[in-house]
């Protein structure tokens, strides 16, 4: 997938990769929020489609053109990879900034259906293949996932307008909102278009160096690219938690998982069915990606009142940090001993 360049050259793409990810990704996110907002969309809602599904899209072309380019290593640990990375690091970032409050009625569906999303993968992958008939069952699910979430929470209501005062004032104010409309859709395809190609720079110039040292795809794909394709998640979740918008945060982690296990994994497995990846997808990354799921509704969770919010405390937030740097260990550990 990554031609062999200079070193001088992974170096630039590495650096400017960053810069360029880091504003597009807000430029994104604003962008986003305010589209989404004007068509009516609740603050989970946004999180998930908008902001999580969206920033996913370093994933998802990684993913894509790791596929067809046979680093099935590569696209598999990057999609599952990030998954770990969003609630260990990213959730556990946002909420060491800012304390989240946790609400079951959000918390504990996500949770459960991220676990059994991870399971059902899990289930599909055990044997060490992926057909397309699998690839073509994750992409079913979400399919049928997401109309559901958003009937979930329809309830949620944005707050956008605010009302339109006397006629001429009010028409002023929708032809603003027109234009601030029209300029909002303009950056929001822009500034994707940018956030995909310096992803494609970061993570061209970071695998080079690390085939440098002798890296395998596998590695490579669990920590520098997962890690470099979710950086807009960690940006949008630091945010977030600054504005206390912690729907937004919440929603991130859980679209960009849901986008990450059965959009990314099923695009790039369907264009490229696969055997050849390592079992510890299976014995090690996967079942991780299992307890972190279930770990959102029980560290969330008010155990003095099941039913009230709870929150995720900057304790627990250490919890997902410490234990993503015990994976980090066990999983370089494992590779470099290959």
């Amino acid at each position: 997938m990554y031609s062999d360049i200079p070193f001088w050259l992974s170096l630039v793409y590495m650096l400017g990769g960053f810069f360029l990810l880091a504003w597009s990704s807000d430029r994104f996110i604003d962008s986003a929020a305010v589209v989404a907002r004007a068509l009516g969309i609740s603050p989970f809602i946004i999180g998930i489609l908008v902001i999580g599904f969206g920033t996913s899209a370093p994933e998802l072309f990684v993913s894509a053109m790791s596929g067809i380019s046979g680093h099935a290593g590569i696209s598999l640990g990057n999609a599952y990879g990030s998954c770990v990375f969003n609630i260990a690091v990213i959730l556990g970032v946002a909420a060491m900034i800012f304390p989240l409050a946790a609400d079951p009625r959000k918390t504990v569906p996500a949770g459960l259906l991220l676990f059994a999303i991870s399971a059902l993968s899990w289930f599909l992958l055990r044997d060490g293949t992926c057909s397309r008939a699998d690839a073509l069952v994750l992409l079913a699910l979400f399919v049928v996932i997401m109309p559901l979430y958003c009937w979930f929470d329809r309830k949620t209501k944005p707050a956008f307008d605010g009302g339109d005062g006397g006629d001429d004032g009010g028409e002023r104010r929708r032809r603003r909102r027109r234009r601030g409309l029209a300029g909002s859709v303009f950056w929001l395809f822009a500034s994707l278009a940018v956030l995909v190609l310096s992803s494609h720079l970061l993570v061209h110039g970071a695998v080079d160096f690390a085939r440098r040292v002798g890296v395998s795809d596998l590695l490579i794909g669990l920590t520098i690219v997962a890690v470099g394709t979710s950086l807009p998640e960690l940006a949008s979740a630091i945010q977030s938690a600054r504005k206390g918008e912690h729907e937004f945060v919440l929603g991130n982690i859980i679209g960009s998982n849901l986008f990450n296990t059965l959009a990314v994994v099923g695009i790039a497995t369907g264009i490229a069915p696969t055997s050849d990846f390592s079992p510890a997808i299976a014995t090690r990354d996967l079942p991780l990606v299992m307890a972190l799921s279930l770990s959102i509704p029980v560290l969330g969770l008010n155990f003095a009142k099941p039913s009230a919010t709870g929150a995720y405390t900057r304790g627990k937030a250490l919890f997902w940090i410490l234990a993503y740097a015990a994976y980090a260990v066990v999983m370089a550990m494992g590779e470099l001993s290959r």
